[in-house]
């Protein structure tokens, strides 16, 4: 008789027993064994530090600043679509981040990815100029990893907001919970004995604060920005001089209740 093993509660339970357990590396096959060889060979020009075909992928390592002549040389061979752009923080190890491309060809129905090591505080340049997608997916991997690039259009954060401190993707960014993230960027920026000062972090987009009125007016007593708020509430009509045309000049006490549709 089998000895018995209860099945409940299996996705509690990891996948294997071994604390330490590394999987199997995947297989890894030359690329001259491969219908890839017409591609790496017109890539003789440039120096392509590793290749080789990885789950049916041609896979090539570059240094990177030759990354834009490489991708332009792969989109003219067909890979004219970038689906995605990010990286592998590999600081710790290699000081760095392995910033990787996957690139389709519809036409022959071939994917590649180009890989690249980008060195810290060192600038990567923008594949901008040769793929729209890689716009957005350049400011993911600067705002969530860290990676400055250059000649990009508008190298901002695109998840988190603009004053966040650090970057959330790296193996070093803590994940200790959300009392911990509450003080996360006071304790960083100012120091711990300063918390009673600032107070915690309030990352609520839809939070107004009703006595900020220099970022946030109150009804009815409007002004510029970063004016006086009037004492004395009044109400404001619409309809500015040359403004729409099709819509008639406003006026708070004049309105009609529509009961039903014509």
């Amino acid at each position: 008789m089998r000895k018995f093993e209860p099945k409940d509660d299996k996705s509690k339970k990891n996948y294997y027993d071994y604390r330490f357990f590394v999987p199997k590396e995947s297989i890894k096959i030359p690329v001259n064994e491969t219908k890839f060889i017409d591609d790496l060979n017109a890539l003789k020009d440039f120096k392509i530090l590793k290749s080789y075909v990885e789950f049916d992928n041609l896979v090539l390592f570059c240094e990177k600043d030759d990354n834009l002549k490489i991708l332009k040389e792969l989109k003219n061979l067909g890979y004219t679509i970038l689906c995605e752009l990010s990286g592998v923080d590999f600081i710790t190890s290699r000081g760095g981040i392995e910033v990787f491309y996957q690139l389709l060809d519809m036409t022959r129905i071939r994917r590649a990815r180009l890989k690249c090591f980008v060195p810290q505080k060192e600038f990567l340049n923008s594949a901008t100029q040769l793929f729209k997608s890689a716009n957005w997916a350049e400011r993911e991997l600067y705002d969530m990893l860290g990676v400055w690039i250059k000649d990009h259009p508008n190298l901002s954060r695109i998840l988190m907001p603009d004053d966040w401190y650090g970057h959330p993707l790296l193996k070093s960014y803590p994940l200790q919970g959300d009392n911990f993230a509450k003080w996360y960027e006071i304790d960083k920026i100012f120091g711990k004995e300063r918390r009673e000062e600032f107070g915690e972090e309030n990352r609520d987009s839809a939070f107004v604060d009703s006595k900020d009125t220099f970022n946030f007016s109150q009804i009815y007593h409007e002004t510029e920005y970063g004016g006086n708020r009037p004492e004395k509430e009044y109400l404001q009509e619409y309809q500015e001089d040359g403004g729409v045309p099709f819509v008639k000049r406003a006026k708070r006490d004049k309105f009609k209740i529509i009961k039903k549709r014509k």
